[in-house]
């Protein structure tokens, strides 16, 4: 006798297709419902093609947190948002999701920028409200990338990639941006990527240079150290500052082959001058967050011979921030390694006293937007003069940055700073004229030995 067998549930053709174009977690269409839904309505307006809009929208941050509270938690989040997203649609839209933290939109009735703007703020700020986590709230925001048809592209393909765009200029510029596409940010976003390319190839190539500002004791002038400074000078592309190519290889992730490469030919540089010249030099904010940071700075300077204690590291308030437990642990790392640690442009930071607090630091380094209006402005002056007192207090040697007239340095040696930089005292420039620099003004030097 055979045995009765449980027939599989059936499935309906419909259903099938419905699974298809479903998102399992958050119920959403998914995006071949995006595509879809695009194709339609590009069909439909063929003819006349008057205008709509899809947009692509990312969550700002939502990895880190998902790391931090666990996948499940960062599901009920992507739950939530798919919730408030459908909730706030406006009459014939559609929201999908797009792929991991990021949702897409047909908008039929947006018909222009401004429109899609409003829309992007509206979104924008429906999702920035806390999310109940049970035991916790957490806050989002999100970027956003807008593009039009049919300026934008005339079929899926080119809407999408003018969206993506878009949200990657959004998310250029910092989080909760809204970009819409436009032929000027498409221009934009190419030159970035040709500059990119172009960068890659100098790092390869070690075309990257390290040029070195000298800081000095105001007392007396006499030189303590160098800073160095990223130069690139491109053979097609000429003077590239390296407040635009740092921040792209950051934002691109190669900052730490290029930082390495920097450092390398500054230790190198630093072991022709008197031993007790230090070197200070920047780290980035993506190096704060890599737990690898320290292990790879003292290997560079093992391999080219600089003793740890020659080297003095410079972050910023924000880099600090970005990830502070991570930060914390590098900076302690490398105090113990003997490295020094500066707290670069203080004063601008939202919070600077806290961090004085929070972490241990050997220096502070007082933005040159002080310096360069103490002799003119009574509010720079008191500024620059309170925290050279809580420096002092604290037991923390301090560095003006951006002395440009002696009048300037007249004023802080009588303030009581200790150190300055700026061009009063010297340009960053290459390695041998930077040795030349030493021959003339730091005694008991004769071409980098001493005598």
């Amino acid at each position: 006798m055979k045995s009765a067998s449980n027939p599989l549930p059936q499935v309906s053709q419909n259903e099938l297709q419905a699974m298809a174009y479903s998102d399992p977690l958050t119920g959403l269409g998914n995006r071949y419902r995006l595509r879809d839904k695009v194709r339609l309505l590009a069909a439909e307006r063929a003819d006349d093609p008057a205008p709509f809009t899809i947009c692509i929208a990312n969550l700002d941050g939502f990895k880190p947190i998902n790391d931090l509270f666990g996948a499940e938690a960062g599901d009920e989040i992507l739950c939530q948002v798919a919730h408030r997203l459908k909730a706030c649609m406006p009459d014939g839209a559609t929201v999908t999701r797009h792929d991991g933290d990021e949702f897409a939109f047909v908008l039929p009735l947006v018909f222009e920028r401004t429109g899609a703007e409003r829309i992007g703020q509206m979104m924008k700020d429906v999702l920035s409200a806390p999310y109940d986590l049970g035991d916790r709230n957490v806050r989002l925001s999100a970027s956003f990338g807008f593009s039009i048809y049919p300026f934008a592209g005339a079929d899926f393909e080119e809407l999408l990639k003018s969206a993506e765009t878009a949200l990657y200029r959004s998310k250029r510029r910092g989080r909760g941006q809204i970009t819409v596409y436009s032929r000027e940010i498409a221009q934009e976003m190419k030159r970035a990527t040709q500059l990119e390319q172009a960068l890659r190839t100098a790092v390869i190539a070690d075309a990257v240079e390290a040029h070195f500002q000298p800081i000095v004791r105001l007392r007396d002038g006499g030189v303590v150290g160098f800073e160095a400074l990223a130069r690139w000078i491109d053979p097609d592309l000429g003077f590239v500052s390296p407040g635009v190519f740092v921040p792209l290889a950051e934002e691109r992730g190669f900052i730490d082959a290029l930082s390495e490469t920097l450092l390398r030919k500054a230790a190198e540089a630093a072991l022709s001058w008197p031993r007790e010249l230090f070197l200070s030099f920047n780290l980035s904010s993506a190096q704060l967050m890599d737990t690898g940071t320290t292990e790879a700075i003292l290997a560079t300077l093992g391999r080219v011979g600089l003793d740890p204690a020659r080297l003095e590291l410079e972050i910023t308030e924000t880099a600090v921030m970005t990830s502070a437990d991570t930060a914390h642990r590098i900076i302690t790392d490398l105090r113990r390694a003997g490295v020094r640690i500066a707290l670069d442009d203080f004063g601008t930071g939202q919070s600077s006293l806290g961090r004085l607090r929070d972490f241990t630091f050997d220096k502070v380094k007082i933005d040159r937007a002080f310096v360069s209006r103490i002799t003119t402005d009574r509010a720079s002056e008191h500024i620059v003069k309170a925290i050279v007192a809580m420096c002092e207090g604290l037991d923390l040697e301090v560095v003006a940055e951006g002395i440009e007239q002696k009048g300037d340095a007249e004023k802080l040696k009588a303030l009581g700073c200790g150190m300055g930089q700026g061009y009063y005292y010297g340009k960053p420039a290459e390695g041998a004229a930077t040795l030349r620099y030493l021959h003339d003004h730091y005694r008991d030097v004769v071409f980098g030995e001493r005598v």
